[in-house]
């Protein structure tokens, strides 16, 4: 049986995140089996270039956007509003 590394478990994490939902950078390091890696979650996300994962999807606990590397805040922003979020 083949171990997944835990950029591969977080990748599965947030693929899975439907339309329309978020979670946050902790909550994702937790159903990736490793609740304090929050910070290194950010990381992943920051070098995920791959569209099939809403990386957008992600954001802080305090309810802020925190990065987006493929058009900045105002374009995270945008797509989760499209998708119908409201956002604090």
């Amino acid at each position: 049986m083949i171990k997944k590394t835990f950029t591969e478990k977080v990748r599965e994490v947030v693929k899975a995140i439907p339309k329309g939902k978020v979670l946050t950078y902790l909550e994702v390091a937790k159903k990736a089996g490793s609740p304090k890696a929050y910070r290194a979650v950010g990381s992943i996300m920051s070098k995920n270039y791959n569209n099939e994962i809403p990386c957008h999807r992600v954001i802080r606990s305090d309810g802020g956007m925190g990065g987006y590397n493929r058009g900045g805040v105002k374009k995270k922003e945008m797509m989760l509003r499209e998708e119908a979020l409201t956002l604090k």
